[in-house]
């Protein structure tokens, strides 16, 4: 297999447009001779479904929770990018593309990214104009704050509430298209198959998560919008359903899985107090604005932090990262914390944690300023610890946040599988090996709002809708059928959380921040293991005919246990430090990662041969003909 990225030629600036021009329409009287499956209704699967019902496509929304309002999107907090260079600080389409670019650690598409930073203004036209209530500054500009990454102030904000009031007008968007009648909506559906005829991915097989039911549903073409695998490591900040099993199960079928290993840690987030704990919290990136982190020069120091003068404070960021202080990069900011942590040098019950202080923030604007700001991230920071982050630092630790691998799409977001497009975290596409913040809902509604509707329709125009009533339909019906079958067949002892809870430890032990030869080999035993051990072991209740969350969970976690063997190959392979993933062999004398150019500056895309044989890895070399590659320095 050749993989073909599909870029188009000529200047960076226009390609995009050259491309736009060079695709195939479709007139619109006959766009609703067609129709489209989406699957996901997070910013990327709600804006998408809207934009191609819009246009007059005939379109079925598919999401395994009981509301599209509940997809994870509504939890990003801090904000999204665009280059509208309100403040006339510097900013520009070019700058958001370098900075994109660095932040990746140059291991993503130019083309793709350039295309991210172009279309970003168009996002926050968009979302005005839907009623967002971005933050405003006195004249009725909207406002920009800074983030992580970046010298510029160009992260638009709702408080701190972005991804929640992002999501409300999609949804809004959405649900318009559903009275409309072009949208035929399925909540609590999860999707657990995909069906191919003659190479193309014709339809999709779900299970209705009331009934049990399985049923089949076909379309000209398949759009997954599924968002990322964070939870194979049990504790992280994603939503409790968040899983892989849609994008896992096109992998089987053809589509190649990118760049699995590229996972992203957060740094402001609620350390873990017991082992119990079912989920982390995320505390907003844009808390770095004017909070400081820090720890005790004195790791033997538990005097109320209050009480410790300055003298006796190390401000960590600022000490290591001069230039960019607090506001360095999520995978920076989250290594250089650990590592504090890991020397015995945090704070707290369980020394896993440093102190984000807005003490200085608040003698410098007040509190009200600060509360106007980030009044419901201090609430939420309250309710759930019972300190108040007005009058004691937070503390906070890195966390599973976000994926930036996933599958492997083209310029067009489409897979190695003809008629299956991936859109959003969902496929690796525009982050590189580490995600700037605010750049996740950037690139989720790039993708559902002004991408896929140019790109899906070149690949329509010559597309063709199969019945349900063909074998492969069947064959994909049956296949979904065994492997419940074979999971009830489970007589064991052990339940399915115990199972992801050790997964997640493995993985995070072994795979996780910091990484080595020795410890990926043996995670890679250990799941296997394990594996073997859930298929013998687990312990079911309930039957497939009715609402069963065991049954969900145990049918994700299967999956969840054969993708972190190719995560686990993929970092093995990547025999290099870069973005999150720091490879303990491969680090400079200061101890920052240490990239090899030469042999990695590649997408690794990976192709299933088969249950228990090793994945076939393809290469997509990657060129800098814009912004060269050089030593990612934030200091």
């Amino acid at each position: 297999m050749k993989l073909e990225p599909k870029i188009p030629d000529g200047p960076i600036a226009n390609k995009w447009t050259k491309h736009k021009f060079n695709l195939g329409l479709i007139n619109p009287a006959n766009k609703r001779k067609y129709d489209i499956i989406v699957v996901g209704t997070g910013l990327a699967g709600a804006s998408a479904a809207a934009t191609l019902a819009e246009l007059g496509y005939n379109v079925k929304s598919f999401c395994f929770q009981d509301s599209p309002r509940r997809a994870h999107s509504v939890a990003a907090q801090g904000g999204i990018n665009a280059a509208k260079n309100y403040q006339d600080d510097g900013d520009s389409i070019y700058r958001l593309f370098y900075d994109t670019i660095k932040g990746g650690d140059f291991r993503a598409r130019e083309a793709g990214v350039y295309r991210l930073a172009e279309v970003s203004g168009n996002i926050i036209d968009q979302c005005v104009a839907q009623g967002v209530p971005f933050a405003r500054e006195y004249g009725g500009l909207l406002s920009n704050r800074s983030f992580g990454g970046a010298q510029v102030s160009r992260t638009f904000y709702a408080k701190g509430q972005t991804g929640q009031q992002l999501l409300i007008g999609a949804y809004g968007a959405l649900s318009r298209q559903i009275w409309n009648g072009k949208i035929k909506m399925y909540p609590r559906t999860e999707m657990l198959e995909l069906v191919i005829v003659d190479g193309k991915a014709q339809g999709i097989v779900v299970r209705d998560l009331v009934t049990g039911k399985i049923e089949s549903h076909s379309a000209h073409a398949v759009i997954l919008a599924t968002g990322g695998y964070g939870n194979v490591f049990f504790l992280s900040t994603n939503n409790m359903g968040g899983n892989v099993t849609a994008s896992w199960q096109a992998h089987k079928k053809g589509a190649l899985f990118a760049n699995p290993s590229f996972v992203q840690t957060h740094p402001t987030c609620l350390p873990m107090y017991e082992k119990h704990q079912s989920k982390l919290t995320l505390m907003s990136e844009s808390l770095r604005n004017d909070a400081r982190v820090w720890v005790p020069k004195n790791p033997e120091d538990t005097r109320h932090p209050n009480e410790i003068p300055e003298a006796e404070r190390d401000y960590i960021l600022e000490q290591r990262y001069p230039s960019f202080g607090n506001l360095v990069p999520r995978d920076v900011a989250s290594r250089c914390i650990k590592q504090v942590c890991d020397e015995g040098r945090g704070v707290g019950k369980t020394k896993l944690a440093v102190y984000l202080d807005f003490k200085d923030a608040i003698v410098r604007q007040g509190r009200d300023e600060i509360e106007n700001k980030y009044g419901n991230i201090f609430h939420m920071y309250e309710k759930i610890t019972d300190q108040n982050a007005y009058e004691r630092p937070m503390q906070i630790y890195p966390a599973v946040h976000y994926t930036m691998g996933g599958l492997w799409v083209d310029y067009n977001l489409m897979t190695t599988v003809p008629g299956l497009f991936a859109l959003g975290e969902c496929n690796f596409s525009d982050h590189g090996a580490n995600r700037l913040g605010a750049s996740g809902l950037m690139q989720a509604l790039a993708d559902g709002y002004f991408v896929i509707s140019h790109t899906i329709a070149d690949y329509l125009v010559n597309s063709d809708k199969i019945s349900t009533d063909h074998p492969a339909f069947k064959q994909a019906e049956q296949s979904v059928k065994d492997r419940i079958n074979k999971i009830f067949a489970i007589k064991g002892e052990k339940t399915v959380d115990e199972f992801h809870k050790e997964l997640g430890l493995i993985m995070w032990h072994n795979c996780g921040m910091s990484r080595n030869e020795a410890d990926l080999k043996s995670a890679k035993k250990q799941i296997k293991k394990l594996e073997a051990e859930f298929w013998q072991n687990l312990k079911m209740v309930g039957t497939n005919e009715e609402f069963n969350q065991t049954l969900e969970k145990a049918l994700r976690v299967a999956d969840f246990l054969e993708m972190t063997q190719l995560m686990v190959t993929d970092a093995l392979h990547r025999d290099e430090s870069c973005g999150s993933h720091f490879r303990e062999e491969h680090q400079t004398e200061d101890n920052e990662a240490k990239r090899d150019d030469e042999n990695f500056t590649h997408v690794a895309a990976w192709q299933y041969q088969g249950k228990g044989k090793e994945e076939l890895l393809h290469k997509e070399e990657l060129t800098f003909a814009e912004v060269k590659p050089t030593n990612r320095s934030y200091k």
